[in-house]
Order: C-alpha cells, then sequence, then structure tokens
C-alpha cells in the first residue's frame, strides 16, 4: 500500500515533533522532514530528490511565512499539496493563504480524527475545508453537475472585491454603493451560493477563477 510523504514547516518544535509522532500513527502517511520555515523548506525541496505529498504549514513563521511561501510553492513545486496550520482564525488570513494556493486551513486544536480526515482529503479530493472555514457548496469542487449558479455583473464586482482584503465598508465606497446595500450583496450571495462566511464566498471565486480584481 502507498505511504503518502508528509513535511512539517513551523518553528515551535515541540509542536512540531508532536505533530510528526501523530502523522506517523496514521496508516499510509509518513513524515519525511521537519523545517523551520519556509525559506528552509525550499533548501531542502532543492536538496531531496523526492517531492513530498502533502506540506502541514504554519502560516506565522520567522524568515518567510506561509503566505509567502505558497507563492514560492506555486511557482517551484505546484505538485504539493499545502495544508495550513496555525492558531489563527481571522478570516483575512485564511482568505490570503486560500487565495495564495492553500488546498485547505487547520486550526491546531483540531481533533486527530479530524486531522486525519483532512491529510486523506487531500490526497483523494485535492482539497480540504472544514465546517467551521465554510459551508456544503465545497463539495461543488469536484461535482461536475453541480448547477450553475447565474451572478450578475454586480454581484460580480462585489465577489471580485470581496476576495481582497478591503473591508465591506471600503467595498460599499469602491462600488459607489451604501453599506447597506453592500450587506444586501453579501447576504444575498451567501445564500445563492450556499455559504455562510465571507471565506466560503472566496472559495466560490477561485473555484469559478472570478477573485482577480
Amino acid at each position: 500500500m502507498h505511504d503518502y510523504s508528509v513535511v512539517i514547516v513551523d518553528d515551535h518544535l515541540l509542536f512540531a515533533q508532536a505533530l510528526e509522532n501523530l502523522v506517523n500513527t496514521f496508516d499510509n502517511f509518513k513524515v519525511l522532514y521537519q523545517v523551520n520555515n519556509g525559506r528552509e523548506l525550499l533548501k531542502q525541496l532543492e536538496a531531496e530528490e523526492a517531492t513530498p505529498d502533502i506540506a502541514l504549514m504554519d502560516i506565522n513563521m520567522p524568515v518567510l511565512n506561509g503566505i509567502e511561501t505558497m507563492h514560492m510553492l506555486n511557482k517551484e513545486h505546484p505538485d504539493i499539496k499545502v495544508l495550513a496550520l496555525s492558531m489563527d482564525d481571522d478570516e483575512g488570513t485564511i482568505i490570503k493563504m486560500l487565495r495564495a494556493g492553500a488546498k485547505g486551513y487547520l486550526l491546531k486544536d483540531i481533533h486527530p480524527q479530524t486531522f486525519h480526515c483532512a491529510l486523506n482529503d487531500v490526497i483523494h479530493k485535492g482539497f480540504y475545508y472544514s465546517e467551521k472555514i465554510t459551508s456544503t457548496v465545497l463539495s461543488s469542487l469536484h461535482k461536475a453537475d453541480s448547477p450553475e449558479v447565474i451572478l450578475k455583473d454586480r454581484e460580480i464586482e462585489f465577489l471580485k472585491l470581496a476576495c481582497t482584503e478591503k473591508t465591506y465598508k471600503e467595498i460599499a465606497g469602491d462600488m459607489f454603493l451604501s453599506p447597506k446595500t453592500i450587506d444586501g450583496y453579501r447576504e444575498s450571495l451567501f445564500e445563492k451560493l450556499e455559504v455562510k462566511s465571507r471565506v466560503g464566498l472566496v472559495l466560490y471565486a477561485i473555484k469559478h477563477d472570478l477573485y482577480k480584481v
């Protein structure tokens, strides 16, 4: 049975060691090595012949953080599936990592069983997003027969701006609309796209290549 290789990118050594021990208890998964930051990962990837299947990556790291590392990996090692790991459930941080190409986002207090499911999902489905991060719309990422949603031009404009770091108030200013009208766009899209959060909007936009302003 094939073993999937994992690397851990995290500057918290105790956590990284505990994570390696946990991953190595799972069937079909094996940790190749740990590194402290993104720059060490890139150096290790240059030196190693084998490319890992999954990188478990912290976001807040010295030297080269998770988001910066993601951009580098997209250019040089696009086949590596990155699962972001963080104590931070800030919406803006999650959106940055997903826009940069992460295949999932895990909080460090995740249950080991859920963590195991996340590793399997990334390998077999190509992504993992928890219920806390978004909702059932993500099943459409791999459903060719999912019903097509028709968006109006202004809804698409709002969706693209929602993928940026702008606040809803700033988006209202850019679209020359009142904050109340923007709230209406947001709630309408939540219902139309079956998502529960701004992160859900961003994931939909990424899937349909609507996130570039």
